[in-house]
Order: C-alpha cells, then structure tokens, then sequence
C-alpha cells in the first residue's frame, strides 16, 4: 500500500530492510537515484532481487522540468510545447503527443521500470508548479491531448496516471511548499478541470493521482483526504475504476492531516490503494503506521506492473523510434527558435 523512496544510487542496508516489509508495494526513483543507465539497471536489479518483478518502480519522467533521467536518455520538452503545436496544428500535435508518450515510456520500460506518473492533465491557468508541466488552458485541448498521451503510453506497454485529480492548474499555490485552496465550486470545476481527466479515463488510463488541494465548497480536508472526492465523485460520477495514487505524504500541503502515519492513514481510509512516501526519512513511521492493515490488492498493482518491453539496444535500433525521438528534437529545436 506504501510506495517509498529510497537513498541513493545503489541500495543500503536501510532501503533492502523497508523494500521488503510486506506493506510497501513499490518504490519511486529520483534524480538522487540516477547516475547513468548502467547504474540505474543495478540498482533496478538490485531492488528486483528483493521483491521480484510483480513489483511496482516508478519516476517522475514527464519531460520538461520534471524529467528525473537525462544524460543518456531522449530530453523531452514539456507538455506546454505540445499545447502550443496543437493552436497551429491540430493533427499535428495529437500526433505528437503519441510520439511523445511513447519516446517516454518506452526509454523508461526499456530499464525496467513499470510506470511514469503521466501525463499532466492540470490546466495551464498559472500555478507555479503546474506551469509548462500543463498543455494548456483550455479543457477541450488537453482533454484531447490527455486521451493521446494515455494511447501512446500503453501502446508502449506502460499504464497511464492521470494527474492531479480533481485539478491542480487553476490556483497559484506549489502544494510542495504551501497549503492551496480552490475556493470555486463543484459545477466549475465539472465543466473545467475535471474534463480532461474523463477524456483520459475513456482512452483507458488505468491509475489516477489525486492533489493535496482543498476545495472547500466541495469538502473540508484536502482531496486526497476526501471520500467525496474519491469515492463519490471519483469512483462513484466518474465511474473510474482503476488504481488511485495519494500524492507525496511529505509536501507541506499534505500536513494538515497531522503526522506521517496520520497522513498515510488518512489517505488510505479516504479510499486511496497506494500512497507516496518519497523522502527516505519518512518511510519507518510510516510503514509502522499501516502494519497490520489490509495490504493493497495485489491485482491492482499487477495492472499497473508494464508489459514485455524492448532492452536499451533493441529500442535504440528500432527506426519508428528514430523517427519519433527526431520529430521530439525538432519541436524542441522550434520551440527555442522562438517559431
């Protein structure tokens, strides 16, 4: 139920001992984690050999300013790019943002990795941390963006999470560093930012994130610690029926709910399967917090685990991905050239 960071670039003794606790169904990889490839296909190894392959490793890999492997590995522009192509190019740009999921994906399946949190579906209406993370303002342009970026990314043997649920994009607060209120009310946000992520659900994504947002014409507490979020509207008005991610437990709009194990209890009982425990640090109180509870379904965590996928060599001999890693340079090449 517990998906932990570890420490460094290769495993001590510490992250072995938390990997395998029986609580804890997947690790995320950083950019502290990640030296170069052949270093992270040990240290991807190395936590194989203590928990085995139906086991989940994730990354942050969206491209852009979040994009935690980049020496060795395609340098993808951020989604905004992709926005942008789509005002002069309407084909063009759903094209791209298949190409672009698919670079993404497969690089990162390529090392053994299951999943990439993506795509960003917030809305670009200028939150500091969203920012060019977002494809744009418009919810019928990212809903159509979402459904492509979800297509390429499973054709890629990679399951899509959809975040951050129910909408990060349209409040100024980074959650990482401050608590955010959303003070606008549901019927808004239904005809907003919650479009994209039904147009993502339709194309298939199986997992959504949920934000450390509050909106308290909807709920009190914070979405991720919110039942009518998650299960009513959610689960319930969406008919979403996959795998649901808390965001990071360490973010300092994640702290109203109180302490570690307070936050993890809190999510888990709002109905989240799986909650993110990034800092190392943190990752003892909260394993101690969930013991002895229910273990998340081992199907769920099955349906996110990625397909058979092409080795570094196969991939980078493949020529449709030559293809689509030139027509990503040249949208990054056209975006600096101011064009």
């Amino acid at each position: 139920m517990l998906i932990i960071g570890i420490e460094g670039t290769e495993l001590a003794e510490s992250d072995r001992m938390r990997l395998a606790a029986p609580e804890v169904s997947g690790a995320i990889l950083f950019t502290r984690n990640y030296r170069d490839r052949d270093q992270l296909a040990r240290l991807v190894a190395s936590v194989r050999a203590v928990r085995g392959d139906r086991f989940l490793l994730c990354v942050d890999h969206e491209g852009g300013p979040v994009q935690r492997f980049r020496s060795g590995f395609t340098r993808l522009p951020p989604l905004a790019r992709i926005g942008e192509l789509f005002h002069r190019d309407r084909n063009a740009a759903i094209e791209m943002a298949e190409m672009h999921a698919m670079v993404m994906a497969s690089e990162v399946r390529a090392c053994d990795i299951d999943l990439s949190f993506a795509p960003v579906v917030d809305l670009a209406r200028g939150n500091r941390v969203i920012g060019e993370r977002a494809f744009d303002a418009d919810p019928a342009v990212v809903g159509e963006l979402a459904a492509a970026y979800v297509r390429g990314m499973r054709l890629a043997g990679m399951a899509a999470t959809l975040k951050h649920y129910p909408g990060h994009g349209s409040v100024p607060e980074d959650t990482h560093l401050e608590a955010a209120v959303d003070p606008r009310p549901l019927a808004t946000i239904r005809d907003t930012d919650l479009v994209p992520f039904a147009e993502g659900f339709a194309a298939g994504a199986e997992a959504v994130m949920v934000a450390h947002v509050t909106y308290p014409a909807v709920d009190a507490v914070a979405a991720g610690y919110s039942t009518k979020w998650i299960d009513e509207i959610l689960r319930g008005d969406l008919t979403f029926g996959g795998v649901v991610f808390s965001d990071d437990v360490g973010m300092v709009a994640a702290e109203a709910a109180g302490g570690i194990g307070a936050r993890v209890t809190a999510h888990l009982d709002a109905g989240c399967d799986l909650v993110l425990v990034c800092a190392p640090a943190m990752v003892d109180d909260a394993i101690a917090a969930v013991r002895g509870r229910p273990p998340c379904s081992a199907e769920n965590v099955a349906a996110l685990c990625g397909s058979v996928a092409a080795g570094w060599e196969a991939l980078q001999a493949d020529p449709q991905h030559a293809r689509y890693v030139a027509a990503i340079d040249s949208l990054a090449a056209r975006a600096e050239q101011g064009a």
